[in-house]
C-alpha cells in the first residue's frame, strides 16, 4: 500500500494557509473588524464560553464595535472578558449593548503588529515545508518498497514542490496584504 497521498498533502498545506488567515484576521488594524473579538472567552453559567456564543458582535461604524449581549445577567461578564483579552479596548455599557471604540494605532504598535504578521506567516511556511518533507519521505519509502519507480518518484516530487511553492506564495500574499493594511492606517 503506497504511503504517498497528494490530496492529503494539499489538504494539510491549505489548512496551514487557512490557519494563517484566521490568525491575521485577529490582528488589529485600527478599523473595526468583528473577528477582532474571536479570541475573547467569557465566564458565564459557571464555564468559559466564546464571546460569539453569548452575544452578537457587529461593526456599526468604521471605528466602533458593538456587542449585543443576549442575556442581561451576562453583560458584566462579557465586559470583563473583553477587558482581560489584552486587546486594548475599553467597553462602555449601554443597556445590553457594549460599545467598543477602536483607538488609533501608534506607529510603534503598527510596526509590532506588522512584525507579528510576518511571524505568523513564517510559522505557516514552516508547517507547509513540514508537510512537503512528509510527502517526500513517503515517496522515498514507496520507491524503496518498489511500489513506484524512480521516474514516478521524481515526477511526484516535482508535484509536491509545485504544491509547496503555491501555498508558500499564498502565505506570502496574505501576510503582505495584512502588513500593508496595518502600516497604511
Amino acid at each position: 500500500m503506497a504511503k504517498f497521498d497528494k490530496a492529503d498533502l494539499e489538504r494539510r498545506m491549505a489548512g496551514a494557509v487557512e490557519s494563517l488567515k484566521g490568525d491575521l484576521a485577529g490582528l488589529r488594524t485600527g478599523r473595526a473588524n468583528t473577528s477582532l473579538l474571536d479570541p475573547v472567552v467569557v465566564e458565564v453559567y459557571g464555564s468559559m464560553m466564546p464571546l460569539n456564543q453569548v452575544a452578537t458582535v457587529s461593526a456599526p461604524e468604521p471605528r466602533m464595535l458593538a456587542v449585543q449581549v443576549w442575556d442581561k445577567s451576562n453583560v458584566t461578564a462579557v465586559e470583563k472578558g473583553i477587558a482581560h483579552a489584552g486587546l486594548g479596548l475599553n467597553p462602555s455599557i449601554d443597556g445590553q449593548t457594549l460599545r467598543l471604540p477602536i483607538p488609533d494605532l501608534t506607529e510603534e504598535r503598527r510596526k509590532e503588529l506588522a512584525k507579528l504578521a510576518g511571524k505568523y506567516a513564517e510559522a505557516a511556511k514552516i508547517a507547509i515545508r513540514n508537510v512537503r518533507r512528509d510527502g517526500m519521505e513517503a515517496l522515498k519509502e514507496d520507491e524503496k518498497k518498489k511500489e513506484i519507480s524512480e521516474d514516478e518518484r521524481k515526477r511526484f516530487e516535482d508535484e509536491v514542490q509545485k504544491l509547496t511553492d503555491k501555498y508558500v506564495a499564498e502565505t506570502d500574499k496574505a501576510a503582505e496584504a495584512k502588513e500593508k493594511e496595518i502600516l497604511s492606517q
